[in-house]
């Protein structure tokens, strides 16, 4: 029997009411289960919010310096036992070591960065009409917030949104994706070793129409912030904003990177093979669209695919593995659809397209990587995000052209041009719509201090983690004070 995982609520590990559970599988081996994690209902989550309530009430007294002391130490604890929770993590979603390790050091680095926000300024003084007032604001948290999660970078989004509402003076219930359950539990049992005091962080794992729904239409969460689809994201807000409930949401991409006459054409293959295949192309900001300049369009497109065709597919655990499997069953099924929706719309394969042959694969989910060319603007899988290791490669005339195209989407997350001329350089900051722009640069990445976030339907318009985090994570009061003579 593998392990059983508990919830985590009022400082207690316990099983769900439901006397349910869920196994976790490995999708590089569909025969081994993970762990077994807890299949919560709305009882589950109705504890785990009013213990998040009940500790507010000290927790968000405590002074921001000593809440920073308990991120500190989970940040060190995190480190410590990353080696382990990489494993884990890659045994539960696929990605290769190298790239889960790099994402536990992340989630570290988050972490330090937050326990010294709780050193920084949380209000400012403001001038006066008047020669007598004293007029100043302080920053406030929000109560209990609901941290809802997906599977694809199972320790750093979660640390990145509960970094933040944990040192602002929030406390949490935390509902990650049910595919990477055991990863959280091992996240949460961090917290708990560092001695966050009980009730303060709660896990509730389950299925997001069960569990994640009742934390969202729980009277006693504050806020919401979510992490996933458009669809779900938009029931999310629906829900949200009918209760009054603070709201941030962080959805998908159709991230363009352009790739113009003068670039560097052995830079530009490089960073947009990591861009579309780096985490089996599993990432919200993956590269899905390259639009080359038509004199570069053919070495381009051979450079290209001599990296593709030199990708090692493999178990995440190989050490000589370059691209893991896609992260379940439903993922596989979605990714081969479009696949199989670009030939039927008249695409050309240029590569992969299938499931690996290579032995050993038999029993993961295992797809090639695929390049698809003479993609028509209004293909589905030129509109649509797949989530996985497919680039459409597209020719245009110009600079101009290529903007017109990647403007024209529904998305809005992240972007790449490819030059060595600065003017272009500023012009594209100009005239892309996209909340992260590199220059020179894959379509993803991030930094603990940068804010975070897409336009249009990419995102709610918020942002997450750096200074913007407290953004959403408290809220104002305005004081005004006379002195009395």
């Amino acid at each position: 029997m593998s392990e059983q995982f508990l919830n985590y609520i009022n400082g207690e590990w316990i099983q769900a009411k439901s006397g349910e559970v869920i196994e976790s599988i490995n999708p590089a081996n569909w025969d081994e289960v993970v762990g077994v994690i807890q299949h919560s209902n709305q009882e589950d989550v109705d504890l785990a919010v009013q213990a998040a309530k009940s500790a507010f009430i000290n927790w968000s007294k405590m002074s921001a310096v000593n809440r920073g002391l308990f991120l500190e130490k989970a940040a060190a604890l995190l480190e410590q036992r990353a080696d382990e929770i990489a494993e884990i993590a890659t045994k539960e979603m696929g990605k290769v070591l190298a790239e889960m390790k790099g994402e536990v050091l992340r989630g570290v680095a988050i972490l330090r960065y937050y326990a010294q926000e709780g050193m920084r300024t949380n209000g400012e003084v403001l001038p006066s009409a008047s020669d007598e007032k004293f007029l100043f604001t302080k920053r406030v948290p929000l109560g209990v917030v609901g941290v809802i999660t997906p599977w694809n970078f199972p320790v750093a989004i979660p640390i990145w949104k509960m970094a933040p509402a944990l040192v602002y003076g929030n406390t949490v219930v935390f509902k990650p994706a049910a595919e990477t359950g055991v990863t959280a539990a091992k996240i949460v049992e961090i917290f708990a070793e560092a001695g966050l005091p009980q009730g303060v962080l709660n896990l509730v794992n389950g299925d997001g129409a069960v569990a994640g729904n009742a934390l969202v239409e729980h009277e006693d969460v504050h806020a919401i912030t979510f992490t996933g689809s458009n669809a779900v994201g938009r029931q999310i807000a629906a829900k949200a904003a009918l209760k009054g409930k603070k709201y941030q949401l962080e959805l998908g991409g159709k991230n363009p990177a352009i790739v113009l006459e003068d670039a560097d054409l052995e830079l530009a293959a490089n960073l947009t093979v990591a861009g579309a295949m780096k985490q089996t192309g599993q990432r919200c900001t993956a590269t899905s669209r390259v639009y080359v300049h038509e004199q570069v369009y053919d070495t381009f497109k051979e450079l290209l695919l001599e990296k593709v065709r030199s990708l090692k597919i493999g178990n995440g655990l190989d050490p000589n593995a370059q691209m893991g499997p896609v992260a379940s069953k439903k993922q596989f099924d979605t990714v081969i659809g479009y696949i199989e929706k670009g030939k039927e719309e008249g695409a050309s394969l240029l590569v992969g397209g299938g499931v690996s042959k290579d032995q050993g694969l038999e029993k993961g989910y295992f797809i090639e990587p695929t390049i698809f060319e003479n993609v028509a603007h209004d293909m589905t899988i030129a509109r649509e995000e797949i989530f996985g290791p497919v680039l459409c490669l597209i020719k245009v005339k110009n600079y101009e052209e290529a903007i017109e195209k990647a403007n024209d989407t529904v998305y809005g997350l992240s972007a790449s041009l490819f030059t060595n001329n600065l003017g272009r350089t500023f012009q594209f900051v100009d005239d892309i719509e996209a909340g992260l722009i590199q220059i020179n640069g894959e379509t993803g990445g991030a930094e603990p201090q940068a804010p975070f976030g897409g336009m249009k339907e990419s995102s709610s318009n918020s942002r997450e983690q750096g200074q913007a985090a407290k953004e959403f994570f408290t809220t104002i009061k305005t004081v005004t004070v006379l002195p009395v003579h």
